[in-house]
């Protein structure tokens, strides 16, 4: 059976692959792997889209040590998945028009994702010892349309995701060899630091895991410790293994300490940076949360344009909730009230909160709403699908995951027991309900119509060409090369179309100045000066205080769209 999940994952994380346009951090991923740098893009000048586009070019090629000089100089991210993808690209050619393929980027975060079907299986299978959980737990990562999200961007998610499955197989595995009074082996320990260590270097996210997994021992420790048991519950931290993980892990994660305060400070990190006098920006936080946990199991086509699809996606997943979210209450009253299977509930739980604890206290104490980013719950993804796989277990037996003799947790009453006959008796339909509603979201996102791509350049080149009568020439406010690659992905869409030719093609202007600032604008009107009309100008995601002041260009009234990522505006230029 794992075979077919495996199959199935990477069925539905190929589908499509190519088929979305990359956004800007995938250009960060494929300019960096290659051993490029943006700077290499010239600002405040008139450019080509050859030229833009030139650091996404295969030749020159680019060295490890390269990768790793710009992208620790011009980004904010440890290398080791940027030098991973550095020797894969070196494995597929270059497309026709001379540029790095966007699938072939991609296609190794789906290989990392396909390799985390059976770390899921195997965290699934240790936390419950049920083949069926474990098969649950798998199929539902296979499924899962936020796992699809995750794998086919070109980025480091995947690999980071599946080093954190393992960390928490580690864990499992020891809270196991810590409850039988057995030492952990040495072999476990090499293991787990060196997961730990590779995580913290695919991803500084990565940290925040393992803090979820000391705050899931604390967590487990204070309700599950043995009966037996006469000493103050902190002194199983003294096992002396555990300990040396700790420390090995916790040095592992200071090597990059100077790295992650630079990253602080950095103009690419702002986003995350919120206003805490805004009432609204406390309350974001929690519906952020709530949409992040649905879309992990579920999301139906909510972002199709055709308007009936998108109410009927949200009616199918507002009752899915309603119908599921009991099944899924009684399913963990019953893992909870049984010994055998308690404390795999109160550990992975323990990863869960613990994860969802660190996450609220940066977004609250820190002002750095990570929350915005919904791929950064990726830290406690594995401890959730492992849940989840044991409840669905036991609503596929009616609780037979668990024995008929349960006793409730000795922290609660025995309201927490629920008997086998508040199960449904359709309860394998129920959960092969769940799984169909998981796979078509998770072809929902395949295609776009979930998890929709933040940027899409492709409507906007179509509405480009429906109002453009001359050459086309787009300027935009640059502060990063996160507007160098809005732009880039922008050219490409013209570089890729089967009419392209050096007429149609556009120019661009990337006028470099702070945020709101008048010198873009200066800059802007100077280039302009020098430029042969005629032509038309777009201006794209313009966000400086000033527009232009040229007394031959006029703006345009046009119909205009709502497209991701981009806003813009039309003038020409006589």
């Amino acid at each position: 059976m794992l075979l077919f999940w495996i199959a199935l994952a990477a069925l539905v994380r190929f589908a499509y692959l190519s088929g979305k346009p990359p956004w800007t951090d995938e250009f960060s991923t494929l300019v960096f792997s290659l051993g490029h740098s943006f700077h290499t893009v010239p600002l405040d000048q008139v450019i080509s889209s050859e030229l833009l586009l030139s650091p996404l070019r295969l030749e020159p090629e680019g060295t490890p040590q390269d990768v790793v000089r710009y992208l620790m100089s011009e980004s904010t991210h440890p290398p080791m998945y940027f030098l991973l993808s550095h020797f894969w690209l070196k494995l597929f050619p270059a497309l026709p028009q001379g540029i790095v393929s966007v699938w072939a980027g991609r296609s190794l975060s789906v290989v990392f994702a396909i390799l985390t079907v059976p770390a899921i299986y195997g965290l699934g299978w240790l936390a419950g010892r049920s083949r069926l959980a474990a098969n649950l737990s798998a199929i539902l990562y296979a499924v899962s349309p936020y796992a699809v999200f995750l794998a086919q961007d070109a980025r480091h998610y995947t690999l980071a995701l599946l080093l954190i499955t393992l960390s928490f197989c580690c864990l499992v595995v020891a809270v196991r060899k810590m409850q039988a009074r057995q030492p952990i082996p040495l072999w476990l320990c090499a293991g787990w630091v060196a997961v730990n260590a590779l995580g913290v270097a695919v991803h500084y996210f990565v940290m925040l895991s393992l803090l979820s997994e000391a705050i899931a021992l604390l967590f487990f420790w204070r309700f599950q410790a043995p009966a037996h048991r006469h000493a103050h519950p902190i002194s199983s931290f003294l096992n002396p293994q555990l300990l040396a993980v700790a420390f090995l892990s916790l040095a592992a994660c200071l090597v990059w300490l100077p790295e992650l305060a630079r990253s602080q400070t950095s103009p690419l990190t702002e986003w995350i940076f919120y206003d805490r006098s805004d009432l609204l920006m406390w309350l974001n936080p929690i519906f952020q949360f709530l949409a992040a946990w649905v879309v992990m199991v579920i999301l139906l086509p909510l972002e199709a344009d055709f308007l009936p699809l998108a109410a009927v996606a949200a009616v199918v997943m507002i009752a899915f909730l309603i119908w599921v979210v009991p099944l899924l209450v009684r399913s963990f009253k019953m893992l909870l009230a049984n010994p055998q299977t308690r404390w795999a509930v109160v550990l992975l739980g323990g990863l869960v909160l613990g994860g969802i604890a660190v996450m609220t206290l940066i977004t609250y104490g820190l002002g750095r709403d990570v929350t915005r980013g919904a791929r950064y719950n990726f830290i406690y993804f594995p401890a959730v699908l492992a849940l989840l796989g044991m409840a669905l277990a036991t609503l596929w037996n009616r609780g037979g995951l668990v024995d008929e003799a349960t006793t409730p947790p000795p922290w609660t009453s025995r309201r927490w027991y629920a008997p086998r006959h508040q199960f449904p008796k359709t309860g394998k339909t129920a959960v092969l309900g769940i799984l169909f509603l998981g796979f078509l979201s998770a072809l929902s996102v395949a295609v776009n119509l979930g998890y929709e791509k933040y940027y899409r350049p492709e409507q906007l080149a179509a509405q480009m060409r429906q109002y453009t009568e001359a050459p086309i020439l787009v300027a935009t406010d640059h502060q990063t090369h996160v507007q160098t690659g809005e732009m880039m992905g922008l050219a490409r869409e013209f570089l890729l179309a089967p009419d392209a030719s050096p007429y149609t093609l556009p120019r661009f202007i990337l006028a470099h100045g702070e945020k709101n600032s008048f010198t873009p604008a200066a800059t802007l009107n100077q280039v302009l000066n020098q430029v042969p009309r005629p032509f038309d100008l777009w201006l794209v995601n313009w966000h400086a205080s000033e527009n232009v002041n040229q007394p031959d260009c006029a703006a345009q009234e046009i119909r205009k769209i709502w497209i991701n990522g981009y806003s813009y505006d039309l003038y020409r230029c006589r």
